[in-house]
C-alpha cells in the first residue's frame, strides 16, 4: 500500500513537471494550431512514456534489444526534463526584470516619438490662435461709409466672416494621420517576446548540461590517487596500491567498450590488486554476459575481486558470481582472504537479504587476527558501523555514484553516511568511490565518474 501511493504521488509530480515545461516552452511560445505547438505537444506525452518504458523494460523482461531502443531517448529524456525544469525556475527570475525593463524602453520610445515640447500652445489648444493676422476681420471692413445701403455691409460681413471661417475649420477637416506620429513597424507582445527569449536561454542551458554530461561518460573514468595510513601495516606492505573501481553499470546503454575503456585504465595504472566494489551490470548474464568479458584482460599482481552490489540482486546474482569467476576474477561472499601484510574481506550488498544473502560479518571477519590490519570491499557505504565493530582498518565502497546528477548529492548525503572520498569512523576509514559508469542517465554532473588507486602506507615506513 505504501508503495502504491509512493508511486502516485511520483506519478503526480512527474506530471505536475510535464505540464509546466510543456506551458512554458510549448504553450507560451507557439501560436494555438500551429504545428510546432502540435510537435511539442505530442513529445510532452511520447518523452515521459519512453522513460517508463525504459525504466520498466529491463524488470518486466522486455526482448534486449528492445530495452537498448528504450533506453537512450528515454533515460537522456529524464536527465533534460531534470535541467530543463531547474533552467526554468531560474527563468522565473529573470521573467518579470525583462517584463518591467522593455515596458520602460516602449514607454519611453512612446513619448519621445508623440510627446510635444512646452510653450506650444498652438499644438495643444483648439482656438485658432494660428491664423494669421491679414485673415482676421477688421473693424474698418465692417464699417461702411453713409452712401453704402445696408446691401454693402451685409455682403461685407459675410464676406469676412467666410475669410475668417474658412482657415478655422480647415484643421478640423485634415486626416488625423497629418498630426500622428508615424506608426511604429509591427512587433511580438512583450510577453512572447520574453517567453520565448528565456525559454531559448532555460534550453540551450539544459541540453548543453545535458550533453557535457554525457560526453563525460561516454569519455570514460579519470584516474585519482589517494594515500590511506593504516596502523596495523606491516613496513613491508608499505606502499601497496589498490585500484578500486564500482558502479560500472554496464547495461543496454554501456556496453563492450564501455567494459574495455575501463579495463585499460586500470590495466595503465599497474596496481597491485583491483577491487571491483559492487554494481557491475544491470542486467542478465544472458544479454550482458560478452559485454563483461574484457574484464578477464585486468591484470594485477595479487589478482582482482568482486563483491556483489544491489543491482546484482536485480540481474540474477548468483549467475554474475559465476560468470566472474570464469572471467579470472575472485568473489568475496562473505569471505576473506590474506594478502602481503594485511587481510583483504569482502561481505555481499545489505540488498541480499531478500534472498537469504545478505551480508553476514561474523563469518567475513569474526575468527581473524585483530592484530593485523583489515581492508573490507563492502558495496554500500552504510554498513560502515559494522565495519567499525569488527575492527577494519579500511572499507571500500561505491553505490552512490558521488550523486551523479547535481542537486542529487544533496539527496544522497540523506541516505548515506559519505557521499565520496575518505572519512574517519572511529578507528575504521571509510573510502567511497564516485564509480566508474552510470546508472539510468548516462549523464553525470558535478560528480565524474573515477577510478581510484589507494595507495596504503605504514606508519612503520
Amino acid at each position: 500500500m505504501i508503495f502504491a501511493l509512493v508511486g502516485l504521488v511520483v506519478l503526480a509530480l512527474l506530471g505536475a513537471v510535464h505540464r509546466y515545461v510543456w506551458r512554458r516552452f510549448v504553450g507560451d511560445t507557439t501560436a494555438p494550431g500551429s504545428r510546432l505547438r502540435r510537435a511539442g505537444t505530442v513529445a510532452a506525452f511520447v518523452l515521459p512514456l519512453l522513460s517508463v518504458g525504459a525504466m520498466t523494460s529491463g524488470r518486466v523482461g522486455a526482448p534486449f534489444w528492445l530495452q537498448q531502443v528504450l533506453a537512450w531517448p528515454g533515460f537522456l529524456w529524464l536527465a533534460c526534463l531534470l535541467y530543463l525544469t531547474l533552467a526554468l525556475l531560474v527563468g522565473e527570475v529573470v521573467r518579470p526584470v525583462l517584463l518591467r525593463v522593455l515596458a520602460r524602453r516602449d514607454a519611453a520610445r512612446t513619448g519621445a516619438v508623440s510627446g510635444t515640447p512646452s510653450g506650444t500652445p498652438a499644438e495643444t489648444s483648439g482656438t485658432p490662435t494660428d491664423v494669421p493676422d491679414e485673415t482676421r476681420p477688421r473693424t474698418e471692413e465692417l464699417v461702411t461709409s453713409g452712401s453704402a445701403g445696408v446691401s454693402a455691409s451685409s455682403e461685407a460681413v459675410a464676406r469676412t466672416a467666410s475669410e475668417v471661417s474658412g482657415p478655422v475649420a480647415e484643421p478640423e477637416t485634415e486626416p488625423a494621420a497629418s498630426t500622428s506620429a508615424p506608426a511604429l513597424a509591427p512587433h511580438p507582445s512583450r510577453r512572447l517576446f520574453v517567453s520565448r527569449v528565456v525559454g531559448g536561454a532555460a534550453a540551450a542551458a539544459g541540453l548543453a548540461t545535458v550533453g557535457y554530461g554525457t560526453y563525460g561518460v561516454l569519455r570514460g573514468p579519470s584516474v585519482q590517487r589517494i594515500t590511506v595510513p593504516l596502523a596495523k601495516l606491516p613496513r613491508a606492505a608499505h606502499g601497496f596500491r589498490i585500484a578500486v573501481v564500482s558502479d560500472i553499470h554496464i547495461g543496454p546503454i554501456l556496453g563492450r567498450a564501455h567494459t574495455r575503456r575501463i579495463v585499460d585504465t586500470i590495466n595503465a595504472t599497474s596496481p597491485d590488486l583491483v577491487a571491483v566494489v559492487g554494481d557491475l551490470v544491470d542486467g542478465s548474464v544472458a544479454d550482458l554476459g560478452s559485454a563483461a568479458e574484457p574484464l578477464a584482460s585486468l591484470r594485477a599482481r595479487h589478482g582482482s575481486y568482486f563483491v556483489t552490489g544491489n543491482h546484482e540482486y536485480f540481474s540474477g546474482a548468483e549467475q554474475w558470481i559465476d560468470h566472474v569467476r570464469e572471467l579470472g576474477l575472485v568473489p568475496l561472499e562473505n569471505a576473506r582472504i590474506e594478502i602481503e601484510g594485511f587481510d583483504l574481506a569482502g561481505v555481499n550488498d545489505i540488498a541480499g537479504e531478500t534472498e537469504g544473502q545478505g551480508p553476514d560479518f561474523g563469518r567475513a571477519l569474526g575468527d581473524r587476527d585483530r592484530g593485523r590490519a583489515a581492508v573490507l570491499m563492502a558495496h554500500q557505504p552504510v554498513v560502515i558501523h559494522d565495519a567499525v565493530e569488527h575492527g577494519v582498518d579500511l572499507q571500500l565502497s561505491g553505490h552512490t555514484h558521488g550523486g551523479q546528477l547535481w542537486p542529487g548529492n544533496y539527496l544522497a548525503e540523506l541516505a548515506n553516511p559519505t557521499v565520496a572520498g575518505l572519512e574517519r569512523y572511529g578507528d575504521t576509514q571509510l573510502f567511497v568511490s564516485r564509480g566508474a559508469g552510470a546508472w539510468g542517465p548516462p549523464v553525470r554532473v558535478g560528480a565524474p565518474s573515477d577510478i581510484t588507486v589507494v595507495e596504503l602506507a605504514s606508519r612503520q615506513a
